[in-house]
């Protein structure tokens, strides 16, 4: 006669390999194949890479606030030179 311990792991072993070879286990990797496919034709970025590019961004706008008032200051200096 068996132990009761074994007896489970002996029918959990059994499930998981009937769930293993079922028609659902095929239906589930269909379908996430088919949700894999339609998203990486929708063009979509990772958050990591949005999170970058945002970073980037936040950088250029500084860096152009910056060139701005440079050639505003160059500007002025220029009107103040020129004889009017």
């Amino acid at each position: 006669m068996q132990k009761p311990t074994e007896v489970l792991d002996e029918l959990a072993r059994r499930m998981g390999q009937a769930l293993q070879n079922s028609p659902v286990r095929d239906l589930e990797k269909n379908a996430r194949a088919v949700l894999s496919a339609g998203l990486s034709r929708l063009d979509l970025v990772t958050r990591e890479e949005f999170d970058v590019q945002a970073d980037v961004l936040v950088r250029t706008r500084e860096q152009l606030a910056q060139l701005e008032a440079r050639v505003a200051a160059l500007e002025a200096r220029l009107g103040e030179t020129r004889p009017g």
